[in-house]
């Protein structure tokens, strides 16, 4: 018997989702999504302001789940415990743990510093870290969750210019996944969303205006940089949808999975 929800009735209706690094871009689009889809969402991000005015606008929509906006500092690990201690009491155990949170620094493997180099894996990798800690043994407690990392192709296909950030985010789909493994027995699934170019601020702050660089689509040989297949850059909303199916019932069967949502770019 399937497990995936009836029609007319939410996808996630009942669930609780926290979603780190919610204030914009991918984030905010998977709270979004989440949040129409029945949930009540914990929408956290470093950026207070962002999230409270993502809060207004999902409240506005009248979709049937709750919505806590929440600064958080995901490399703060007491941050993070109180945080959670807080949604619980207000929303209830968390069934969904989406992390999105992620900064970037580009530039010659050889010249990262140390402080972009510890702030990288601070973020990217020991966020995901901190947490997981926090809320998995609760979800394999209750013999049922979903945590999904987004991560981004360059943690499985080497971009010139981008080795720090890179090294980070494969270190946090290593971890997702080794996590699914110890907590299957559980029923807790972990998968892995590894976007491409996706028309975020952080990907437009690597453009020289407000349109797409012929290179981002058509490839740059000079960095070893493929083209898109599919011939477009991703909309945020592109990779919440998969998030969701990987959060939801209908995916499972689906763990320790990571999933590129790239155009095919990485030639997968």
């Amino acid at each position: 018997m399937s497990d995936a929800a009836p029609p007319g009735h939410p996808r996630f209706a009942g669930r609780v989702a926290f979603v780190t690094g919610a204030g914009r871009g991918i984030g905010a689009a998977v709270a979004r999504t989440l949040y129409a889809q029945g949930a009540s969402v914990a929408a956290t991000d470093v950026d207070g302001a962002a999230v409270e005015g993502l809060a207004k606008r999902m409240a506005d929509t009248g979709a049937p789940g709750r919505i806590l906006p929440s600064t958080l500092d995901v490399t703060d690990p007491d941050a993070v415990r109180a945080v959670v201690a807080e949604v619980t009491g207000v929303l209830g155990p968390v069934d969904v743990l989406v992390n999105v949170a992620g900064v970037l620094h580009t530039g010659p493997a050889a010249d990262v510093g140390d402080a972009d180099w510890a702030r990288l894996f601070a973020v990217n990798a020991a966020g995901v870290f901190h947490t997981a800690r926090e809320v998995v043994p609760s979800m394999a407690a209750r013999g049922r969750g979903s945590v999904v990392t987004v991560g981004s192709d360059a943690g499985g296909v080497p971009r010139a210019g981008m080795a720090a950030y890179a090294a980070s985010k494969a270190a946090a789909a290593a971890f997702t996944k080794c996590l699914g493994l110890e907590y299957a027995r559980w029923g807790v699934r972990c998968n892995v969303v590894a976007p491409g170019a996706t028309d975020t601020a952080m990907q437009r702050s690597l453009w020289e205006g407000d349109t797409v660089p012929r290179r981002v689509l058509e490839g740059d040989p000079a960095r070893y940089r493929v083209p898109i297949p599919l011939g477009r850059i991703a909309d945020p909303q592109d990779v919440a949808a998969t998030v969701a199916f990987l959060a939801s019932d209908e995916a499972r069967h689906v763990t320790m999975q990571e999933v590129y949502v790239d155009g095919g770019a990485g030639l997968r």
